[in-house]
């Protein structure tokens, strides 16, 4: 893997991560948001986390980028 394939990925990544959390807490898309929580007094517990789902598109997308990025750069040196 050489640096710009490095870039390519976790760019991809980080820009598609972070811009489906950004949707999620613009518009509150639970299942996009990075940080929730629920709380039950009547039962008295406590819930909090955050969604991968997001993290996981991006991963899915930083290897499909890099599999674009590698292809393109096989095209170019014949």
């Amino acid at each position: 893997m050489t640096i710009k394939s490095l870039v390519v990925t976790l760019g991809t990544l980080i820009l598609t991560t972070g811009l489906l959390f950004l949707v999620g807490h613009i518009f509150t898309i639970r299942w996009l948001m990075f940080y929730y929580e629920y709380t039950s007094d009547a039962e008295g517990f406590f819930i909090s986390g955050g969604s991968m789902i997001p993290l996981i598109v991006g991963l899915i997308s930083s290897f499909i980028a890099e599999k674009v990025y590698a292809y393109k750069q096989n095209q170019n040196h014949g």
